[in-house]
């Protein structure tokens, strides 16, 4: 069965425009990581030890994989697997715990830029096209407002959800159940590391991921007349659970895997397929499932061969998941 490649959700107008727009700073932006960082630093630094430091490392690694990797990007975004709705639920508060937006704001952010990317020319806001430190600028601290942007249509389950709408809303103060949890554990400290520099580092690190991954990296595919080519980048593939194979995720956008050949470790598809064999998940759509783009081209040997990306085995995959 050949099925969509990803939701489209932009209504297309012939007066849509990805280049023209300002850049403006965003107050919002600025409090948000700035005060984070205030406390990290003067709370979190006289406080290391290695409880703390764990406390880091657990709630960071929870949010980034089950949050915006399994939760926001490839369940909410690009719907590439199905799960009961208390897991989705569950998967996308984690994602919105990452520090970043609500559930409308992420989609929103991900499929303007998407759209942009896709055009024969986009802003460079949208393409990470500036030098290092100003996109850093930019992309932390600032808001792009196009003058003939695309609007969205959400899905009516994402649209008309009660929950989801909370949480857009809410995005910020969500924080404050973990943040209780954390303060009553272990005081100050473990709110400093668990909250304040787990929001800073995920935030700055999505940046530096996707500034790498649109800029310096290796490629298999191109989409041919795109404005700008993902790029996979290895030595972040396991702080980034899998996605920082970007090439992959560009060429097929729908996939629930993105470490396609055996030398990409994905740990989002190695935790997605132990939730399939919990049945947790199932319907996860895999590269040969998805319609064929004739603007995706194989540039290299091993994409040439197979062209559609062989998934590679995962170990503690049911036969039956394919």
């Amino acid at each position: 069965m050949v099925i969509q490649t990803t939701v489209d959700r932009v209504i297309h107008r012939e007066d849509l425009d990805p280049n023209k727009g300002s850049v403006a700073i965003s107050w919002q932006k600025v409090m948000w990581l700035l005060g984070n960082f205030f406390v990290a630093v003067n709370v979190g630094i006289p406080s290391v030890a290695l409880d703390t430091v764990m406390v880091f490392l657990v709630t960071t690694g929870l949010t980034l994989l089950f949050g915006h990797s399994l939760g926001m990007h490839r369940l909410l975004i690009h719907r590439s697997y199905s799960c009961h709705r208390w897991i989705e639920y569950l998967f996308v508060h984690l994602g919105v715990l990452v520090g970043m937006a609500g559930p409308f704001g992420m989609i929103t952010a991900h499929d303007t830029r998407d759209w942009a990317q896709r055009q024969k020319n986009c802003h460079p806001y949208l393409r990470h096209g500036s030098e290092f430190i100003k996109d850093g600028f930019w992309q932390l601290f600032c808001n792009l407002s196009l003058e003939s942007g695309p609007k969205l249509k959400f899905e009516d389950r994402i649209y008309h959800d009660r929950v989801y709408r909370f949480m857009d809303r809410t995005w910020m103060v969500q924080q404050l159940p973990l943040a209780l949890i954390l303060f009553v554990l272990g005081g100050l400290p473990y709110l400093a590391w668990g909250i304040c520099a787990r929001i800073v580092v995920s935030v700055v690190g999505h940046w530096l991921v996707g500034y790498f991954a649109h800029n310096h990296g290796d490629l298999d595919h191109e989409v041919v007349g795109a404005a700008v080519q993902g790029r996979n980048v290895p030595w972040t593939a396991y702080l980034t659970m899998g996605e920082s194979w970007h090439n992959n995720h560009h060429a097929f956008p729908g996939s629930a895997v993105l470490g396609l050949y055996q030398d990409q470790p994905d740990p989002g598809w190695i935790a997605l397929n132990g939730m399939h064999n919990l049945r947790l998940a199932w319907d996860m759509k895999l590269p040969q499932d998805l319609a064929v783009r004739p603007e995706l081209k194989a540039i290299s040997q091993r994409s040439q061969t197979n062209p559609v990306g062989k998934t590679k085995p995962c170990p503690i995959l049911n036969a039956d998941a394919t």
